[in-house]
């Protein structure tokens, strides 16, 4: 069973930076694709960034390319989500998400396993 659990959200003004983590455990080998998942009030979950299966190609939506990275330290099992020149538009609640999955999706439905989210608050 793998569990998930984010940590590093806060506020910050427009144009600060924040760097979420998400400790993983309950898996020892790296054929998840993993991913961050944003959801404003009211909005739809969207993705924000994934990171295929040992690190091999990292994907990212067009609102945050270039403003956020995502990686992984294999070391401590933990995934990272640098976030830089934050927006208020970047406002929502950020999850991390594992899909047992050789490729990553932008459909939420096809992750199995999630955290229970971080607060990021980004005021103008």
């Amino acid at each position: 069973q793998v569990q998930l659990r984010e940590s590093g959200g806060g506020s910050v003004q427009a144009g600060g930076s924040l760097r979420l983590s998400c400790a993983a455990s309950g898996y020892t080998d790296n054929w998840y694709c993993m991913a961050w998942f944003r959801q404003a009030l009211g909005k739809e979950r969207e993705r924000v960034a994934d990171i295929y299966p040992r690190g091999t190609t990292t994907v990212y939506a067009d609102s945050v390319k270039g403003r956020l990275t995502v990686s992984q330290d294999n070391a401590k099992n933990t995934l990272l989500l640098q976030m830089n020149s934050l927006q208020p538009e970047d406002t929502a609640t950020y999850y991390c998400a594992a899909a047992m999955s050789v490729r990553c999706y932008y459909d939420p439905r096809a992750y199995a396993y999630w955290g229970q989210g971080t607060q990021v608050t980004v005021s103008s």
